[in-house]
């Protein structure tokens, strides 16, 4: 049993009874709802907003707020269990999720009293939906690099550039923006900005095509739009500082939908592995396979308790930047290692779409990649041991 099934040993680390209740109630809808219609979703690319409304009567998409602003006061651990459970059962949904928090995380952190006031309220009762932009074609890893450019205009700014690989883009109210406002300043010159989607000037170019997690469409936003001033979050060059800020928090929803994923996988394995006759016996009894599974297991528990370290320091008000790269690192590179190998488990019928298996995989795959790359957290984690 994973360690959401151990109530003593997440109370030892901190967790709250209250984080467990608002974890199951998750886990009821997401194996009732979210499960059930994951491998259409998938095939099909059905957008998983089609469940804003319904994870907003259970308090998710405000999970991440504070009471004052519609939110439901959840504490860091409560996310991570909650994302957990929606993985398990649909990761897509859980990437959209993560989406949404990004673009109010951003807010919070950066914005003032009266932007946290016009979205935030609204964005926790799912009528509006965020989505947060920040890369671009010739600037992932390294967003000091971004084109992007905010410069004044009457009482605002004119935003110009392109944004590349934007989750929830074509169904969001409002994008949390980032463009330099001081092209010669690097990462000072950044800025955030709120802007309403359906401002003339913003266009969403159609989906990607994805090879995982294509309930979660991601596009290209090409942006020629004005923007007032008091739509800024913060003062000039704040934004890089936010965004880094904001990135620490999503770290750890990469990390939970990594665990999800991974537990999903391996109670595919361990089911297989029973019920799997081979020369006259099961699978699971047969020696290889049971140290696949130690390994998988083992690796498993220990990103388990890299993330919840990393969400107990976050609720302590602690620094927590090095323990988010390293659940993240570790996280989606154990997500990894156990869909490859639950799905060598199954032999050639892991290799179907009959299984759920090649899907654990393909959508495993990003986790890796985005929110920064595993190469950028080896980085970030290098640079604090260092310092």
């Amino acid at each position: 049993m994973h360690l959401t099934r151990r109530p003593a040993v997440l109370k030892r680390m901190g967790v709250q009874q209250n984080d467990l209740e608002i974890s199951e109630a998750i886990e009821r809808f997401a194996q009732s709802e979210l499960a059930p219609r994951a491998a259409e979703v998938d095939r099909d690319e059905i957008s998983t907003t089609r469940y804003v409304a319904q994870l907003a009567d259970l308090g998710v998409m405000g999970m991440n707020l504070p009471e004052r602003w519609g939110g439901i006061g959840a504490s860091p651990v409560a996310i991570i269990l909650s994302l957990v459970e929606i993985a398990k059962a649909c990761a897509s949904t859980s990437s959209m999720i993560g989406a949404h928090y990004l673009a109010t995380d951003s807010i919070l952190i950066g914005g003032d009293d009266s932007l946290r006031d016009r979205y935030l309220p609204e964005a926790a009762a799912g009528t509006k939906l965020g989505a947060f932009a920040l890369t671009e074609p010739r600037a992932g890893s390294n967003p000091a690099d971004m084109a992007t450019r905010a410069t004044p205009e009457g009482d605002g700014y004119r935003i110009r550039g392109v944004k590349h690989f934007i989750s929830n883009a074509a169904a969001a109210d409002f994008i949390v923006v980032y463009a330099k406002t001081d092209p010669d300043a690097g990462a000072r010159g950044i800025s955030a900005f709120v802007v309403d989607r359906h401002s003339a000037g913003v266009d969403v170019a159609p989906a990607e095509k994805l090879m995982g997690i294509r309930g979660a469409p991601a596009h290209e936003i090409a942006f020629d739009c004005f923007v007032p001033a008091a739509s800024r979050l913060g003062a000039e060059g704040t934004g890089f500082r936010t965004a880094m800020r904001v990135l620490d928090n999503s770290r750890l929803d990469v990390a939970a939908t990594s665990l999800g994923i991974a537990e999903a996988a391996l109670a595919s394995a361990v089911d297989w592995a029973k019920q799997r006759q081979v020369g006259g016996e099961p699978l699971s009894r047969k020696q290889g396979l049971q140290w696949m599974f130690a390994d998988m297991k083992t690796r498993l528990e220990a990103a388990w308790l890299l993330t919840l370290q990393a969400a107990v320091r976050r609720a302590a008000g602690e620094p927590f930047t090095d323990c988010a790269s390293m659940a993240k690192l570790y996280a989606s590179e154990t997500v990894g290692f156990v869909t490859d190998t639950a799905l060598q488990m199954h032999g050639g019928y892991g290799f179907t779409r009959e299984m759920p298996l090649e899907r654990f995989v393909r959508d495993a795959r990003i986790l890796r990649i985005y929110e920064g790359s595993s190469e950028i957290q080896r980085t970030v984690i290098a640079r604090m041991v260092l310092a």
